[in-house]
């Protein structure tokens, strides 16, 4: 009865708290470039929208460990900001963005198996 599941305390990439932590800092941040229009989007009713929010929840679950399921919501936010966006020309981001996101990706597997082997 006294025996405890360590393997199940393991899983865990760490404190709860932590990933508070990171949400506060997280979103700290993004009030920061929000209020002082980093970006250049306007207002700060333009830097929280539902693509932001994707990107937000991607770049947060990136910090939490979590690669692929982030970058794929950080592709879809930037995917959807991109008429926003004037960073790079539409015709060149549209041929080289999913190819490169897809590269990222695999990368990010490669990734986290080095990150849960050395756990």
């Amino acid at each position: 009865m006294g025996h405890k599941n360590y393997y199940h305390d393991h899983e865990r990439e760490h404190h709860p708290l932590v990933g508070v932590g990171l949400f506060f800092i997280l979103l700290g941040t993004a009030l920061l470039v929000a209020t002082n229009d980093l970006l250049n989007l306007g207002g700060v009713s333009e830097y929280f929208t539902w693509q932001t929010v994707l990107i937000f929840i991607g770049v947060l679950l990136m910090l939490n460990l979590q690669f692929v399921g982030g970058l794929i919501m950080v592709a879809w936010g930037i995917w959807f900001l991109q008429d926003e966006i004037f960073l790079i020309p539409h015709d060149v981001f549209r041929i080289y963005y999913w190819p490169a996101v897809i590269g990222l990706v695999g990368l990010s597997f490669i990734l986290s198996s080095f990150i849960k082997r050395r756990k």
